[in-house]
């Protein structure tokens, strides 16, 4: 299994295929901030940890890229708060 998260911007969402199932976070880039208002994970994927590998590309992806995360999302937000290292893309 690829733990390989994918930009899709057509729909404005990261994106990992799961055996044939997506996992996906919505995103709104304003210029270096990126905001993630939903996570979503198909209900056979919930309590597996899809979501957080999910989370975890896009932390890669907006490291990389030099980008700020707006976790509005409250999964998205109580995950970033329970991961540290990832405290640095939180936006001011």
């Amino acid at each position: 299994m690829s733990d390989t998260v994918t930009d899709n911007p057509a729909m404005s969402r990261f994106e990992l295929d799961v055996n044939g199932q997506t996992v996906f976070a919505t995103y709104r880039r304003r210029g270096t901030i990126l905001h993630i208002p939903y996570v979503e994970a198909p209900p056979s994927l919930r309590g597996t940890g899809a979501a957080g590998r999910l989370l975890e590309g896009v932390m890669a992806i907006a490291r990389a890229e030099g980008l700020t995360i707006v976790p509005i999302c409250g999964y998205a937000a109580n995950w970033m708060h329970r991961h540290r290292e990832h405290h640095d893309l939180l936006a001011r």
